[in-house]
């Protein structure tokens, strides 16, 4: 019965994979119209250099100050659970 079901998971993660690789685009052609844009008005817009900078820090600035919030809450978490504490020996 273990065969069985680990043959039909390894069927269905290779017709996964083989439909994934089918519908990838080719490289150097973007499907969106949005790549188009920004490339073309980057500059006007935002007053970058850098197209991908501008992408983080203005087009998707509240976006990227989540993730940022969400990278120091985790930091916050981890310095917590591994502080020393007042009166705590070490083994």
């Amino acid at each position: 019965m273990r065969r069985v079901a680990a043959g039909i998971s390894l069927t269905i993660v290779i017709a996964f994979l083989a439909v994934t690789a089918l519908l990838v685009h080719p490289f150097g052609h973007p499907p969106a119209q949005m790549d188009d844009y920004i490339i073309k008005n980057t500059q006007r817009e935002t007053g970058a250099n850098n197209a991908v900078a501008a992408v983080v820090f203005d087009y998707r600035g509240l976006d990227t100050l989540g993730e940022a919030t969400i990278l120091f809450t985790a930091v916050a978490g981890v310095v917590m659970l591994f502080r020393k504490r007042e009166g705590e020996t070490t083994r």
